[in-house]
């Protein structure tokens, strides 16, 4: 079963620190610069008004767990990317609202920069109002719901259509406001999709 004791240590901060979208060319270099911080290290400033604890952050992880795998701490709202020296780079996040959050153990099956979006048939029966609209897709870009990169969560070789993501809306970190996907902000999924390989664990804890 999984639980949050399996990997987070609380007191150990050490320091602060389903297609693809447009092709890797002008629209990718406009739409990057667009959600980037003049300053290159995302870390470094805070224009969006998170919480300071929602920044990127290195801290200490217990031991055994597994070098470039991801953990979700539904609780806190924060993704965990485990390293090989005994530390992990500690991103805040927001995560499904009610009852659409889904806890489990996923692969990452492919990462995507700029992808596009659909809405499900689910998301469109549950709230027609707000996703019948998008119901052929919406191009990559950075008002796209995904934002700036995704990583697409498999059970086996089965979609989940869970996705963590990027996203236009960096005020909803720290909240549970997706569809069931987990959230982060376009500058930090960017930092965090150039050091996750496909075919990693993504492990996504109990909110309760």
């Amino acid at each position: 079963m999984l639980t949050r004791r399996h990997f987070l240590i609380t007191s150990a901060t050490l320091f602060s620190g389903a297609i693809a979208g447009p092709s890797f060319g002008q629209d990718r270099v406009e739409f990057d610069a667009s959600v980037t911080q003049p300053d290159p290290d995302p870390a470094a400033n805070n224009p969006w008004g998170l919480h300071p604890r929602f920044m990127p952050t290195r801290v200490q992880h217990n031991a055994g767990l597994t070098p470039g795998d991801i953990h979700v701490d539904a609780v806190a709202k924060y993704l965990y990317h485990i390293g090989s020296d005994g530390t992990a780079m500690r991103y805040g996040v927001a995560i499904g609202r009610n009852d659409l959050y889904q806890p489990g153990t996923f692969r990452i099956a492919r990462k995507a920069e700029w992808p596009s979006w659909t809405p499900t048939a689910n998301m469109i029966a549950r709230e027609p109002e707000v996703y019948a609209q998008f119901a052929n897709g919406v191009p990559g870009g950075p008002t796209n719901p995904l934002g700036a990169r995704a990583f697409y969560l498999y059970l086996g070789n089965r979609d989940t259509y869970l996705r963590i993501h990027g996203t236009p809306q960096p005020w909803s970190i720290g909240t549970s406001a997706s569809s069931g996907c987990v959230r982060m902000v376009n500058a930090h999924i960017m930092q965090l999709y150039e050091n996750v390989a496909v075919g990693s664990t993504a492990r996504l804890y109990p909110s309760a």
